[in-house]
């Protein structure tokens, strides 16, 4: 596969507690330098972020992370905010309690709230799928189809594990055909970017993918 088809999948990721303005520029230079499909950073930056790209770039970030267990209330604060602030796609952790106490409806209706706060802009739901049965996984494939949010996600990629190709395929096959399915976590070379594509990522939640191309011969004929 070709590597400029691989890179624009990539959502380019940045979301460690520790960063700073320098290491998240870099980010963005390299997002752009790079033609990936967006940059994925703490929600604190998002208006620096648009400023600084101004409109050559998807900011993309996160709320309720990576715990998922804020009120639907807050996370839908969350989300105004960061769409007025210049985000283009939110990544939401879903309340993993109310999936293991069965509360389908409760999920479905927050998921759908934060969704018509994104007005318009894309929503990627994580499901943290390491930590779900496989039928939690489907049933979230379900209750995510239902809510009307674009994409569904393995992973915060700060829990036990992050995304396996078991669980792309198996998401690929029970979401609706209008949702796309993100992989991120652990994805850690072009060879297993190649495998999740294939098997039905849409999207790819990395920032080794990018640092590889961009250590090879220093990206030349990327």
């Amino acid at each position: 596969m070709d590597k400029k088809e691989i890179l624009s999948k990539v959502d380019h990721t940045l979301l460690t507690q520790t960063a700073t303005w320098e290491e998240i520029r870099q980010i963005l230079d390299d997002a752009m330098k790079y033609g990936t499909a967006s940059a994925c950073i703490p929600a604190s930056y998002v208006k620096q972020c648009a400023d600084y790209v101004d409109g050559k770039l998807p900011i993309c970030t996160v709320i309720g992370f990576p715990n998922g267990y804020s009120t639907t209330a807050t996370k839908v604060f969350e989300t105004k905010d960061a769409i007025a602030n210049g985000a283009s796609e939110i990544d939401m952790v879903i309340n993993i309690g109310l999936l293991k106490d069965k509360k389908y409806q409760e999920l479905e209706d927050e998921i759908r709230s934060i969704h018509e706060a994104c007005g318009g802009k894309i929503l990627k739901v994580i499901i943290e799928t390491c930590l779900l049965t496989e039928e939690e996984k489907i049933k979230m494939c379900e209750i995510v189809t239902n809510a009307g949010a674009e994409f569904i996600k393995t992973s915060t990629g700060f829990s036990k594990s992050g995304a396996t190709f078991a669980d792309v395929e198996l998401m690929r096959k029970h979401v609706g055909p209008e949702v796309k399915v993100k992989a991120a976590g652990g994805i850690s070379s072009l060879e297993d970017a190649e495998e999740f594509i294939r098997l039905g990522a849409d999207r790819l939640g990395t920032s080794r993918i990018v640092k590889i191309i961009k250590n090879t011969d220093d990206g030349a004929g990327y």
